[in-house]
């Protein structure tokens, strides 16, 4: 662990980290498998996870770590939720992403009030999210970053312990991959850049 006030080494030249962002993809959250991280390997990417940008020294987000005992239960109590929806047997479907990984970590959104500007913590339970996945994937495990309709449904979100003023950034399920993940078609930057002298 690294001391405060310590200066930290400069970033060097990493190949091996270049070719991991360059073959990021994330997995079918359904298509995960064991084994799971130990619970050493979890302590270690939520660590990681925590170094993330943040306005203000906020840490404006939470962990919920969900293991497959609980996921099952709630899964359930969504499934019963989605009897009542437009497209139940669709909301059903989905509930089997929430189920299959090993371990699920969720991240919860929770704005300090009346500091920074609420977009901007935001903004860094994003981030925490996409440094979990990196932190998942440095370790060996393959990880799927999703949301689906009970992430936005406030009966649903209740089930997670989500708390008035808190939302859910995302569910990061990581797990070993039952099949290779295959690529997905990638942003033309000619245009999504623009550059100004």
């Amino acid at each position: 662990m690294v001391e405060l006030n310590q200066p930290l080494p400069p970033p060097v030249p990493s190949a091996e980290l270049r070719r991991r962002l360059a073959e990021r993809r994330s997995a079918p959250a359904q298509a995960l498998i064991a084994p799971g991280p130990s619970d050493a390997e979890l302590e270690e990417i939520l660590t990681l996870g925590a170094r993330t940008p943040d306005h203000g020294k906020l840490f404006p987000w939470r962990f919920v770590v969900l293991g497959p005992q609980s996921r099952a239960r709630i899964a359930e109590q969504l499934a019963v939720l989605a009897e009542a929806r437009d497209k139940p047997a669709k909301d059903q479907a989905v509930l089997a992403k929430l189920t299959a990984a090993p371990v699920t970590i969720l991240v919860i959104s929770a704005p300090v009030p009346n500091a920074k500007p609420v977009w901007e913590q935001q903004l860094s339970a994003g981030a925490v999210c996409m440094n979990l996945e990196h932190a998942a994937g440095a370790l060996g495990y393959s990880a799927s970053w999703i949301t689906d309709w009970y992430s936005y449904d406030p009966q649903g979100a209740a089930l997670f312990g989500v708390q008035e003023g808190e939302t859910i950034a995302g569910f990061i399920h990581i797990g070993a991959l039952s099949e290779p993940a295959l690529e997905r078609p990638r942003p033309d930057l000619s245009l999504k850049v623009t550059r100004l002298p």
